[in-house]
């Protein structure tokens, strides 16, 4: 039999005490932050999320909109741009969008291409509020939506509430309706009406920037029924504003552009520092950062591609983002726009011994660079789908290195990791996010030397390949160091990209 809701939350509360600090003391360790010391009598503070989706908001058309409450909330928070895929992943629609948001895997996973959602795969990659009523059936989740598909296909039947709004202002209404009344613990909103403007009108006219404050105020009103809740103080609430996608200038979305591409989160609560800017974090990354605030950890076979944001750290190609560089070649790119470097971290290297002299100054061998630049290169080309990159990553790019003339022979670079530490006799696992993409002759393969011996084969791609990799490698004995060794050659055809580069024992 399956209990009622009020059932639910008197056990619940019946049991608080007992599982309370234990929940809390999951949290902090999901987040990445110590607990609080036991026997001491502190107040637990019960964990709270809000997620509101803007459709069709523009992160680029901030500055020119009257937006206080998201302007305070990026000065209370952090605040992560980032780019979505494009075709032939999936286009930069509301499905593949919120689908992506929802779940924490990008579309190749969840399988949504489209507003039909004909293909999603919701029993492999279910919405994190799902996950959240599996882990504990007397959370209360809340999803209150303008747009139907989103409240009623992208968010499943697990869902505890599901409402629906006419408009923004009706949905509002009823989320601040909710969040006042009830003890909701996890609630999703969405706003449509941005994207409405930005169909009929393109981010360049008035009447979308006017639709961007509109939001901004329905937000408020939202964030406001949060903050006078009566039990506010006991509350440790997360709050997160994000986007499906972006909109042209001249009206419209699906396509490639850098503005149909660029989405956001800002995120305010613990373990997010005030007016923090990342570059690493992903719409993917919401999910399981939900899930973490509730000490729900993600298990390894969900084969999620999103992180808890306190999880996350730099690699070494991340430090590489004071020193990149503007355009040098790639004149269709804007001319303040800095993001390539043929210089390699400490500790890596480059060996460009056997490239022919000339073609393209940035990708001239193994460069390092954002996706704002590379990506941005030469549209169409798959390129946009190098979403498990995060911040700067590695990229061999033959077919972009062939646009000037160069000497004889084809392109063919090496890139080295520095030295990692192995165990001899034991196994070791190799990781790395890669996107290998092929048009043409062309060749990659990963090896590992030990102990500065010969180069052992670990990996040939001779197809295309978007994912993140784990490769076991047997260490011989005795054995105390390695190298990794990322060999691509290419002849006009297309790309490799490298990055979160790790060797554990």
């Amino acid at each position: 039999m399956q209990l009622s809701r009020p059932l639910r939350a008197a056990l619940a509360g019946t049991l608080a005490a007992a599982v309370l600090p234990l929940a809390a003391s999951a949290n902090a360790a999901a987040r990445g932050e110590e607990p609080s010391p036991s026997g001491a009598g502190d107040a637990v503070k019960r964990p709270k999320s809000l997620v509101i989706g803007v459709d069709g908001a523009t992160f680029a058309a901030f500055d020119k909109a009257k937006m206080p409450r998201v302007k305070s909330l990026m000065a209370g928070g952090m605040t992560a741009t980032g780019n979505l895929y494009a075709n032939p992943m999936a286009p930069t629609s509301s499905g593949p969008g919120w689908s992506t948001i929802a779940t924490g895997v990008w579309p190749d996973k969840h399988k949504v291409v489209d507003n039909s959602f004909d293909g999603a795969r919701p029993d492999l990659y279910p919405d994190y509020a799902t996950r959240l009523e599996t882990a504990d059936p007397t959370l209360d989740t809340l999803v209150v939506g303008t747009w139907a598909p989103l409240r009623d296909t992208v968010f499943g039947p697990a869902v505890d509430t599901r409402l629906g709004g006419v408009g923004d202002a009706d949905t509002t209404a009823t989320a601040v309706s909710r969040l006042k009344t009830t003890d909701v613990e996890a609630a999703f909103v969405h706003l449509d009406e941005v994207d409405g403007a930005g169909h009929t009108y393109g981010t360049a006219h008035r009447a979308y920037l006017d639709a961007l404050a509109k939001a901004d105020t329905e937000i408020g009103r939202i964030l406001d029924a949060v903050t006078s809740r009566a039990t506010y103080a006991d509350e440790d609430w997360q709050i997160v504003v994000t986007a499906d996608h972006g909109h042209l200038p001249n009206g419209g979305h699906g396509g490639n552009s850098p503005s149909e591409r660029q989405t956001f989160v800002i995120a305010k609560g613990a373990g997010f520092t005030p007016g923090s800017v990342r570059h690493d974090v992903k719409v993917t990354d919401i999910a399981p950062t939900v899930l973490a605030h509730f000490g729900v950890a993600a298990d390894p076979a969900w084969q999620l591609d999103g992180k808890a944001v306190g999880t996350l750290a730099p690699d070494a190609f991340d430090a590489l983002r004071p020193a990149l560089d503007t355009r040098v070649d790639e004149l269709a790119l804007p001319a303040s726009l800095k993001g390539w470097t043929t210089t390699p971290p400490s500790g890596w290297t480059i060996d460009n011994s056997a490239m022919p002299a000339g073609g393209v100054t940035e990708w001239r061998g193994w460069s390092f660079a954002t996706d704002e630049f590379w990506s941005n290169t030469d549209l169409g080309q798959g390129r946009e789908t190098n979403v498990r990159a995060r911040d700067v990553f590695a990229v061999a790019d033959s077919d972009e290195w062939d646009d000037r003339s160069h000497g004889v022979g084809p392109f063919d670079s090496t890139l080295t990791s520095p030295v990692f530490p192995v165990s001899g006799g034991a196994p070791a696992t190799v990781s790395y996010a890669t996107t290998y993409k092929v048009d043409g002759p062309q060749t990659g393969d990963v090896h590992i030397s030990f102990d500065g011996g010969p180069r052992q084969l670990l990996r040939s791609y001779g197809a295309d390949r978007n994912a993140y990799e784990k490769l076991t490698v047997a260490v011989p004995p005795g054995a105390t160091t390695a190298r990794l060794h990322f060999h691509y050659t290419g002849t006009n055809s297309a790309f490799w990209t490298i990055d979160q580069v790790g060797l554990t024992p």
